[in-house]
C-alpha cells in the first residue's frame, strides 16, 4: 500500500511513517492542507490517514473538498480520544475509519488494511490467484502449502498485482507503490522485483502485457 499521513506533529507523522513501513507500506507525509492537495493532484494512494487540526485549516473541511472533488480513496481520521462531535463530523464528511489518539501503530494498519479491503469490496483478509496467497496482515505469501519468501518490495509489488489481478499495472503504478518521494528508484527496479517474483512462484505466473505493464496470468 501507499499511503499519505496529513499530520503536523513531526514526532507521530515520523513514528506513523516507520511504523507503516515496517508492514511494507510506502509512506509520504504532509504537514498541511495545502501540501496534501498538491500530493494528492500528483499522485494516487491506498489510504489517507488525515488528523484533524492542522496549521493551515480543518482536516474536516480539507477531507470534504476530496470527497466533493470525486476522490474516494479511503480516510482515516486521527481525533483525540474525547472529541466525539469532531469523530461523527468527520465520519459524515466521508471518513471510512476513526482511530484516537494516543493510537497503536498495529492497530492503524489493521484499520487502514479494513479500509482498503472495503474499498475494494473483499471480506477475506487473504487474497488468492491460482495456488497463490497472499496475507496482508502478516506480510506473507505461500504457493500450495509452501511458504514463500519475499522481500518488502517483491511483497509490495505481488500485493499490488493480487488486489485486482485481471488490472494490468504499468510499471509506474507499480513505482508508485514501491516508493516515497523521498526515495531513490532504480531504473530497472520493477523488473527486476517481476523477476525474482517469477522465480519464486513460477516463469508464468506474472503476465508481461507488452508496451503497458504487468498483471497476474489469467486462470
Amino acid at each position: 500500500m501507499r499511503i499519505l499521513v496529513i499530520e503536523d506533529d513531526a514526532m507521530i507523522a515520523d513514528g506513523i511513517r516507520a511504523g507503516l513501513a515496517l508492514g511494507g507500506a510506502s509512506v509520504d507525509c504532509v504537514a498541511t492542507c495545502e501540501d496534501a492537495r498538491a500530493a494528492l493532484a500528483a499522485g494516487s494512494f491506498s489510504a489517507i490517514v488525515l488528523d484533524i487540526m492542522l496549521p493551515d485549516g480543518s482536516g474536516i473541511d480539507l477531507l470534504r473538498s476530496i470527497r466533493g472533488g470525486g476522490d474516494a480513496t479511503p480516510v482515516l481520521l486521527l481525533t483525540a480520544l474525547d472529541e466525539v462531535g469532531d469523530r461523527i463530523a468527520g465520519l459524515d464528511s466521508g471518513a471510512d475509519d476513526y482511530l484516537g489518539k494516543p493510537f497503536d501503530l498495529d492497530e492503524l494498519g489493521a484499520r487502514l488494511r479494513a479500509i482498503v479491503r472495503r474499498r475494494d469490496g473483499r471480506a477475506a483478509t487473504c487474497l488468492e490467484h491460482g495456488s497463490i496467497k497472499l496475507f496482508p496482515a502478516e506480510r506473507s505469501a505461500m504457493l500450495g502449502e509452501a511458504a514463500i519468501p519475499l522481500s518488502r518490495r517483491e511483497f509490495a509489488v505481488l500485493h499490488a498485482l493480487m488486489e485486482r489481478p485481471g488490472v494490468v499495472r504499468s510499471r509506474g503504478e507499480l513505482e508508485e507503490r514501491l516508493y516515497g518521494w523521498n526515495d531513490e528508484i532504480d531504473s530497472n527496479a520493477v523488473e527486476v522485483h517481476i523477476h525474482n517474483l517469477r522465480n519464486k512462484l513460477g516463469r508464468t505466473a506474472i503476465e508481461t502485457v507488452r508496451g503497458i505493464g504487468y498483471r497476474m496470468k489469467p486462470q
